[in-house]
């Protein structure tokens, strides 16, 4: 009836026994198309989780190469990848993974330029950037189309997870309407990351993917869920959608996209 190969079947029966999913849901993740932007930290857990599911097509966003530095959390890469641009060395270990899903690589930087023309061939974004002109950029292209959007961000021993539904509920700049001054915020790079704090936000992030694509349970839309990794604590935060928010307020000023400021440097 859903046009399974008996392999499918097999791979995918934990998904299907669930009513929650079933044989109409493994279909509909079939179907799906997730753009990642970043194949790193968290683009990293988001993407082995999403092509195990049997995501159908998976899109990868990042202009960077792998270092050693980055072994200590980005689990899709490994010693063999050095030197690799990421997105391409996401893409081998994904399809090692899945054979079955689509893997696309975009080895370019994201820009107002660009995003349109990449986002167009999907569903559904999940932002893992770590820098804020392209969090931003991202936020108001998702708003801009219409693109459901999962942000996360992680710092130190701190993660966030949020969902974004335009037309639905707020967006990124209504809880942070501009990007920070230059110089006012670290980066990871700079303040370093518990190594298994992308693992848990990103799979955070893959969860909500895939209730968006089933239809199913409550989204963090509205909401933003804090995690402390030292204290091991969840905190959830109401984010109200604000009527003057620039890109998705009731009389939207930014009505086409720019490339903002480069507050820190680039690197997924």
């Amino acid at each position: 009836m859903f046009d399974f190969t008996e392999d499918e079947i097999k791979r995918y029966s934990r998904h299907i026994l669930l009513p929650e999913v079933g044989g109409a849901g493994q279909k509909k993740i079939r179907e799906a198309r997730v753009l990642l932007v970043g194949g790193g930290g968290l683009g990293a857990p988001v993407g082995y989780y999403l092509a195990a599911a049997g995501v159908g097509k998976i899109g990868i966003v990042d202009g960077d190469h792998v270092e050693l530095s980055n072994l200590q959390r980005q689990v899709v890469h490994s010693m063999a990848d050095l030197g690799k641009n990421k997105a391409v060395s996401a893409k081998e270990t994904l399809q090692a993974l899945n054979p079955a899903v689509e893997v696309m690589t975009y080895t370019e930087r994201l820009t107002s330029k660009n995003i349109l023309g990449i986002l167009k061939d999907y569903d559904m974004v999940v932002d893992g950037s770590d820098n804020f002109p392209t969090r931003y950029l991202v936020n108001d292209a998702c708003v801009l189309t219409g693109k459901p959007l999962s942000y996360g961000a992680v710092f130190r021993f701190t993660g966030q997870v949020m969902t974004i539904v335009p037309g639905e509920g707020p967006c990124y700049r209504c809880l942070f309407r501009e990007p920070p001054p230059p110089g006012m915020t670290a980066t990871c790079e700079e303040a370093g990351v518990l190594g298994v704090l992308p693992g848990v936000i990103g799979l955070l992030q893959a969860t909500e993917v895939l209730k968006l694509i089933l239809k199913k349970g409550n989204l963090l839309q509205g909401r933003m869920l804090n995690y402390e990794a030292l204290e091991m604590e969840f905190q959830t935060i109401k984010v109200r959608k604000d009527p003057g928010c620039p890109v998705c307020g009731e009389n939207p000023t930014i009505t086409e996209l720019v490339d903002y400021e480069e507050f820190c440097r680039v690197n997924f």
